[in-house]
Parts: C-alpha cells; structure tokens; sequence
C-alpha cells in the first residue's frame, strides 16, 4: 500500500466524493440519484457553519475512500453526539487497516466537536463491515430504521418554526 492521507474533504473533491457516493450506494443495494449532489453536497459541507463533515482517503492523491458525519443531540443522554452517516472504502483498498484510521480521526474529530460517542449504522447483510465494527470494540444496538416522506419541499437555508 502506498502513502495514505484522510483530510477534511475540499470543494475540489465533491466530484470524486459523489462517486464514491454512487459505488457505495451499489454496495449497499440501493438507489443513487446523483441530481444536483455537487451543489447540495457544497452547501451543506461548505457554508459558515456546516450541517455535515466529511474525510476523504488520498492514495497517491487519487480519492479511494470517505466518511461523513455531522454532530447530533440524543435527548436521553442530554448530550451531544457524532453520527457518522457515510463510511466507504473502494473494494482495493479494504483490509489493510485504512478503515480503523478513518474511525480513529473520526474519534479525534468528534472529540474537537465535544463529543464523546460516534454512533452509525449498517445494512443487516454487510457482514464485513459488522466484523470489522465489532473488532474494533463498537457496541450494537439492534432498531429498525423507518423512512417517512413529507411530501413537501423544503429549503436548506431556512428552518420553520411550527407554531404549538
């Protein structure tokens, strides 16, 4: 393996990052669309006070891998905590310890962001990834995850506030 790099993602990379984004979505069995990534991607990663983080993996500068993640509040342990959304690593480069140092900057990113539990999820079939999750000593916590539409267009600048 050649000289490894993780650092914050720059505008520079959404291309390579969106397709990452469209292999990871085939591992996983699911649906991509990539309309419009590079400009939501952009402001989401790129405004005054980001709603999401992102690392990128640099082999000889070439984008193999990411993470994304973004702080969040969990009411029953009144604190805030990282929920990485996104780790992915092209089928080359796994099983030579990229993905535990991707964690362990995760670990010291979150810890800068003042929290101290990075929770994230896995499909049921990734048994690889479980494996590798369970080794480097994370807990499972077996819930169904539930998607429900509104229906709605929303914007990403504003947030309503809904009156009681």
């Amino acid at each position: 393996m050649k000289e490894i790099a993780i650092r914050p993602v720059r505008r520079e990379d959404i291309s390579g990052v969106i397709e990452l984004c469209k292999l990871h979505a085939a591992y996983e069995q699911a649906e991509y669309d990539q309309t419009k990534k590079e400009e939501k991607l952009s402001n989401f990663l790129f405004s005054e006070t980001p709603a999401l983080y992102c690392l990128i993996v640099e082999i000889d500068h070439k984008i193999v891998g990411y993470s994304t993640y973004m702080k969040q509040f969990s009411t029953w342990d009144a604190n805030h905590y990282i929920y990485m959304d996104c780790l992915f690593l092209t089928e080359e480069c796994r099983g030579y310890g990229i993905g535990e140092k991707l964690i362990d900057r995760i670990k010291k990113e979150a810890v800068l962001l003042g929290c101290n539990l990075i929770q994230w999820q896995t499909p049921a079939f990734n048994k690889r990834a479980m494996k590798f999750y369970n080794r480097i000593g994370a807990k499972s916590k077996s819930k169904e995850r539930y998607f429900l539409e509104t229906n709605q267009p929303v914007s990403p600048v504003t947030t309503p506030v809904i009156p009681v």
